[in-house]
């Protein structure tokens, strides 16, 4: 099995410590990135689509509330540049909102391949990587 990029895009530092952690345990991932917003990943995946095409994640791992671009924005700006990108990006939402209002809202977009609830566990991981 070829290992997976995956990104982490979720403002909560103590999450990305241990989701970060949990990756390196699963040993399912080549690399990985976190990024405290979406915007500061869309600037990023901007830049690696223009550079870097290889580094162009597999998994994106997606906070709902965050400041500067939540991740029903940073869904908005894939659909605009996903003309650019030729890799398929599975992206699941992992948050800790129940509310049914944002599980219904991640079926309206097609790039969403789940919902999960935090806390993440290292089964998961291996899961989204065997789908």
């Amino acid at each position: 099995m070829n290992k997976k990029i995956i990104w982490i895009i979720d403002d909560d530092v103590i999450y990305q410590t241990i989701i970060n952690k949990l990756i390196q345990k699963s040993g399912v991932f080549s690399t990985h990135s976190s990024f405290m917003n979406g915007k500061e990943a869309i600037t990023t995946l901007n830049n690696i689509l223009e550079i870097h095409k290889e580094y162009i994640p597999d998994i994106i791992l997606l906070d709902i509330n965050m400041p500067v671009m939540d991740g029903w924005e940073f869904m908005e700006e894939i659909k605009r540049i996903k003309s650019k990108i030729h890799k398929k990006i599975i992206i699941y939402i992992v948050s800790s909102s129940i509310a049914i209002e944002d599980k219904n809202k991640s079926k309206t977009f097609i790039d969403i391949i789940g919902y999960i609830p935090k806390p993440i566990s290292v089964d998961d991981l291996i899961a989204i990587v065997s789908n």
